[in-house]
């Protein structure tokens, strides 16, 4: 009985510090639209760079004109952690400038559901990369909802 309880409550406590690890860690979430910063590129199979942050560098992997997966590499850790959102809000603007009119509108649900991939940066921020569902391969798998910081 005691075995079963030390063994639920250790495994209570790794989820609750895998929660923290991912979530409590980013300081702020910057949001980029990666329909935006992919473009053209979606039409060429292949590993394409869509975005340098600091020492961090997020590429696609499309294949047949859908996205595969996004990877980060920072220049002197190597690969970094990639976790995987879907959302039905639109948190990224197309042309990346915030505009009055469209403040409100932006945070309303309009059906469709939008796959972000992030990772925490050097400085504890997490930056999300936001494509519309139909741009992923397999959007679903491992994606988690997202809850945006209050």
């Amino acid at each position: 009985m005691f075995r079963n309880a030390r063994r639920l409550s250790g495994f209570i406590v790794a989820v609750f510090a895998c929660l923290l690890a991912t979530s409590a860690l980013a300081k702020t979430h910057h949001h980029k639209s990666g329909k935006e910063l992919l473009g053209d590129k979606i039409h060429a199979n292949g590993q394409h760079v869509i975005d340098h942050h600091g020492k961090h560098t997020a590429s696609v992997q499309v294949s047949n004109g859908k996205i595969a997966g996004l990877t980060v590499k920072h220049s002197d850790k190597g690969n970094v952690p990639v976790k995987k959102y879907k959302s039905k809000t639109k948190y990224a603007l197309n042309d990346g400038i915030q505009h009055v009119s469209l403040t409100l509108v932006q945070y309303q649900d309009i059906g469709t559901t939008y796959i972000g991939y992030s990772y925490v940066d050097d400085n504890g921020d997490e930056v999300i990369y936001w494509f519309p569902y139909e741009m992923i391969l397999d959007g679903d798998t491992g994606a988690v909802d997202y809850v945006p910081l209050t």
